[in-house]
């Protein structure tokens, strides 16, 4: 690559952070971000209820806007070094420089894809074992498994707000919440259904077994809710907790399970040593859910108004992960796909997400 090329390259990122520094409304946030931590300065900061909020959004604003920042200051340096006379080494090191500054440019762009209601808010991510009992159990703690990586490599903090034993391996169910960088965002495109194909580790004669699981997420919506909630229409169990909690947690009935019986929607919080305040937590998920099935029914009116027609069908799987008789990874939606079923089970789903919100916009 001569110089030239270079320049033209580099004047091409400009224009590409130009257009970008619009779309993601860099001056917006920079005001925004200094309003913010101001009020983190201010006396009573800590005693307010939104104090941890307010931190979560500077840390976002923080990352977006130095991430900006980061590629345009290496672009203007390049710029400055292409004014020197450069060896072949440093020309190299620059053309190295380029293909990287390439990928920080499209992580950015798509940052721009973020921009739903909700896509900032943390998720509630859940996994429920299909028909099958032991197969589907070991299916959806193999899910469990691969999120939790993903989240582990990817600077994402989780908790299990409830988990839900198979009886011999495996899980029936997890709730977990999820937060850091634009969680709802990054991971709404996994709601749907998950299939494996595999031969069977629990067959004797060692036949192959298609099993299914659900993945369901919700965001976590912080502002109050305009939803009502009768007490006639919740069922309300408790259960003795196992797993998260310590040991106090499995000594007394401290888990709730709450049904809301005009919709069959079930929530259940288990993190809790307190019976009330699980029981809480377990309220303000299933008024996320009541706000988010609502908006979606208002939605889809409108689209049917509009005359749009919208493939509704659950049933049918948004990505399958076949071991055997050969090995492939393939989302539905998409058509992105991996021979690597290992990697992706170990958490390395971050291009099937992308390619999703590509897919969307």
């Amino acid at each position: 690559m001569e110089t030239k090329d270079i320049e033209k390259k580099l004047n091409d990122f400009l224009d590409l952070l130009k257009s970008l520094n619009s779309k993601l409304e860099i001056d917006s946030k920079k005001e925004n971000l200094n309003k913010l931590n101001k009020e983190t300065l201010e006396i009573d900061f800590w005693n307010r209820t939104d104090s941890k909020e307010i931190l979560e959004e500077i840390k976002k604003l923080n990352y977006t806007l130095d991430k900006f920042n980061k590629i345009n200051d290496s672009v203007l340096t390049l710029k400055e070094m292409l004014e020197l006379n450069l060896t072949d080494d440093d020309i190299n090191s620059i053309i190295e420089e380029l293909t990287n500054i390439e990928k920080e440019i499209e992580e950015l762009k798509l940052s721009t894809y973020l921009s739903g209601e909700f896509d900032s808010s943390n998720a509630y991510v859940e996994i429920h074992s299909g028909a099958g009992g032991t197969e589907s159990n070991d299916w959806a703690n193999m899910l469990f498994r691969m999120y939790t990586r993903f989240f582990d490599k990817n600077d994402y903090k989780y908790e299990v707000i409830s988990k839900n034993e198979g009886e011999e391996v495996g899980i029936k169910g997890v709730v977990m919440l999820v937060k850091g960088y634009y969680p709802f965002g990054y991971l709404k495109g996994e709601t749907g259904v998950h299939r494996l194909v595999r031969i069977s580790p629990f067959d004797s004669n060692s036949r192959r077994h298609t099993s299914f699981a659900s993945v369901l997420v919700t965001p976590e919506i912080s502002k109050n809710l305009d939803v009502e909630i009768k007490e006639s229409d919740l069922k309300i169990d408790v259960y003795r907790s196992s797993g998260a909690g310590g040991q106090g947690v499995n000594t007394t009935d401290s888990a709730v399970r709450i049904t809301h019986l005009p919709t069959g929607i079930v929530t259940s919080c288990q993190i809790e040593r307190s019976q009330i305040k699980n029981k809480e937590r377990a309220l303000e998920m299933l008024k996320s859910k009541l706000f988010i099935m609502n908006q979606k029914e208002f939605n889809d009116k409108v689209k049917e108004l509009k005359g749009e027609v919208m493939d509704v069908n659950f049933g049918s799987a948004i990505r399958s992960y076949v071991m055997c008789p050969y090995t492939l990874v393939k989302d539905t939606r998409t058509n992105y796909e991996t021979p690597n079923v290992d990697k992706v089970l170990d958490g390395e789903i971050k291009e099937f997400l992308e390619e999703y919100l590509r897919s969307e916009n």
